[in-house]
Order: structure tokens, then C-alpha cells, then sequence
């Protein structure tokens, strides 16, 4: 017989969450902020509800983000204490390395920097507060927005098809005009360069 079982859900203090990627996209987060200030406190409320924070509980119970780093981030900016987790698996029992190297094998990590280079466990920032921008991310945000691609399960499609649009759109280029590479990218998405990625919904002729 199966049992069906409720999510466990817990109250965290959002400056002891740790993240489990480098980077957000520091656009993405500002819309997530003027989102969190133009309602009231009971539609934010009702908002953090249904959108709860995805965890796997580490070494000494440490709750670790596998999703909704942007939104964390947006709460840390605008001063909000706690957020309701969901606890999705506790490898509480296992030391630091394993713990990391499950996570990464789980594909509950994305240990890649600012410029798309993979890097060490350590690298990974220690609160949520500390993680970097990456423009690129952010592009590729917007560019679902725009329907550019498709929302889609796999882990970390966007930031996969930010490290497309990074090979393929200078960075200065992004820097000195977002809406103009947004266009760029666009074009980019459509074609045929990209049909490898997740969510891609180019034109297709038969």
C-alpha cells in the first residue's frame, strides 16, 4: 500500500540558507523584488506559500537551496526574516565531501562561476547574500520571458542556455545594451544552433 506523506515544511531563517550555485542572474532578481514590494504583506505571504523553498539538509542540518536561489536572493534585498523550506532529502548523516559530491551527481548543483568555468566545492558561496552576478543568466531569463525557449525539467536549463548565449554574445556588448543583445539573443534561440538545448521550440519545417 502506498502512503501518501505531506511535504514537511519548516520556517528558515532566509541568511542561513546555503546556496548550491555561483551565480544568479542580479536582473532576475530585482524583477523578483519589484514583485515583493508592489503587493501587500498578506499577498506576499500567500505568494512565499506556494512557492516554498526547495532544500536537502547537509552536514550539522544545513539547509542547502536546489532551487529559487533568485527569489532568496530578492527576500535577503528586501529584508524579509524567514521562508518556508520543503525539505526534499536528508543526507544530514554524511560528511562534507560526500555530502557536496552527492549533490553534484544528483544534479542539486552548479559549481560554475560568473564566466562559465566549473569550479571547486569550495568556490560555492557560504550564504545566499554572497552570490555573483551573471548577466548571461539573467539573458537567459528574459529570453523565456519572451519565449524564447521553453520551460523545462531539466536541472539548470537556464543557466545552459546562458553558457550558449555567453559563447555566442560579448559581454560588452550585454553590458552596453541589454534590450540589443536581447534581440541578438532571440535570433539565437530560434535557429537551428540551438536545437541541442532544453526547451528549444524553434521553427521546425517538415
Amino acid at each position: 500500500m502506498t502512503i501518501e506523506r505531506e511535504p514537511l515544511l519548516t520556517p528558515v531563517a532566509v541568511k542561513d540558507l546555503r546556496p548550491t550555485q555561483i551565480t544568479v542572474g542580479m536582473r532576475e532578481v530585482t524583477l523578483k523584488r519589484q514583485m515583493i514590494r508592489a503587493q501587500s504583506a498578506k499577498k506576499t505571504g500567500t505568494f512565499l506559500g506556494n512557492h516554498m523553498i526547495p532544500v536537502v539538509l547537509g552536514p550539522k542540518k544545513k539547509n542547502y537551496v536546489i532551487d529559487h536561489h533568485h527569489l532568496a536572493r530578492a527576500l535577503i534585498e528586501e529584508e524579509v526574516k524567514d521562508v518556508l523550506v520543503t525539505v526534499i532529502s536528508d543526507l544530514s548523516a554524511l560528511e562534507k565531501d560526500a555530502f557536496l559530491f552527492m549533490l553534484d551527481n544528483r544534479g542539486w548543483m552548479h559549481p560554475f562561476d560568473e564566466n562559465g568555468r566549473r569550479r571547486d566545492y569550495a568556490a560555492l558561496p557560504k550564504t545566499i547574500g554572497e552570490l555573483v552576478d551573471d548577466p548571461y543568466r539573467s539573458m537567459a531569463g528574459e529570453l523565456r520571458r519572451l519565449g524564447g525557449y521553453a520551460k523545462d525539467t531539466t536541472p539548470f536549463s537556464e543557466f545552459i542556455w546562458a553558457d550558449f548565449l555567453r559563447r555566442r554574445i560579448g559581454k560588452d556588448a550585454v553590458a552596453k545594451d541589454f534590450d540589443k543583445a536581447m534581440k541578438d539573443a532571440l535570433t539565437l534561440a530560434k535557429s537551428k544552433e540551438a536545437g541541442y538545448l532544453p526547451g528549444w521550440c524553434g521553427p521546425i519545417t517538415d
